[in-house]
């Protein structure tokens, strides 16, 4: 077997300053990204009751998405969501399980449905030593692998505010120790704000980063407003520096999806995110 390292060097997913950057991108970025990343956006976001399911799925692709993520919650109805795949021409390009601890089952439905991950979370009991969750976590994760080779489906942990692998260097940690190459990290670059430095986090864990979720980050509003409203502001209007985002991930070679995880909507909504998701990407 290859080793993490290897493989993920081979394979990148193929299946796949201190102000807020502006939402403009000069013409020098123009595209500078395309090629490089996927854009998806997590299904759940959609708000169209009065669509089929089909609908909803050549809606996303009609405003320029490139993929959707499915919730584990979905999987009862999995064939028809595999119809609306092959109807709509969107992919499915992963599912997330959140902290539920059945991988397997998670693993196969991203199998079934197509999809080549499955995001994983770490959470914490601040109730008990940190390294009780830390190796309990670890343990749900290995239990999952066998289920991730089979089925060709990588198991991805999340960065997220449960107060546990809240520095890069504790992400690096976590997913050397578990050793494989059907596990990595998906970085979330606005849940990462509160505690870091995107384009740093991207530069520590380079090859081992499998995905990436987009949100934006306000740091005047968390200041002045509170901790939950550094989320309020839309992509782009934030303190994010998107263009360091960006060099970061060409200058660890990531090629990839990178979803949307912010307020949805209707049509008109989900073409918005589209349209900001371009220009912080550097898409257009």
């Amino acid at each position: 077997m290859k080793t993490k390292r290897e493989f993920l060097k081979s394979s990148a997913l193929a299946l796949g300053g201190a102000a807020a950057a502006p939402l403009i991108s000069s013409p020098s970025q123009a595209a500078e990204m395309t090629g490089i990343l996927k854009k998806g956006v997590k299904f759940s976001m959609v708000k169209e009751p009065d669509l089929s399911l089909v609908d909803q799925f050549k809606m996303l692709k009609e405003v320029g998405f490139d993929g959707t993520e499915l919730r584990t919650e979905n999987n009862t109805d999995y064939k028809i969501y595999r119809e609306a795949v092959d109807k709509s021409g969107l992919p499915v390009h992963g599912i997330v399980n959140s902290d539920k601890p059945d991988l397997e089952t998670a693993v196969k439905f991203a199998g079934d449905i197509g999809g080549d991950s499955v995001l994983y979370v770490a959470r914490y009991d601040k109730k008990r030593p940190l390294m009780e969750s830390w190796d309990e976590t670890i343990a749900v994760i290995r239990r999952g692998l066998p289920a991730a080779e089979k089925h060709q489906v990588k198991i991805l942990v999340e960065n997220v505010w449960a107060g546990f692998l809240i520095s890069a260097l504790d992400m690096e940690r976590y997913v050397d120790e578990v050793n494989h190459p059907w596990f990595g990290a998906y970085f979330d670059v606005g849940n990462n704000v509160r505690w870091g430095v995107p384009q740093h986090w991207i530069e520590v864990l380079g090859d081992r980063i499998g995905k990436l979720d987009i949100k934006e980050w306000d740091e005047k509003k968390h200041v002045n407003e509170g901790l939950r409203q550094g989320f309020s502001s839309e992509l782009g209007d934030g303190t994010i520096d998107w263009a360091a985002v960006r060099a970061a991930i060409r200058k660890i070679g990531f090629k990839g999806w990178a979803s949307a995880e912010v307020s949805g909507g209707g049509r008109e909504r989900m073409a918005e995110i589209s349209r900001r998701m371009d220009k912080v990407l550097g898409l257009v």
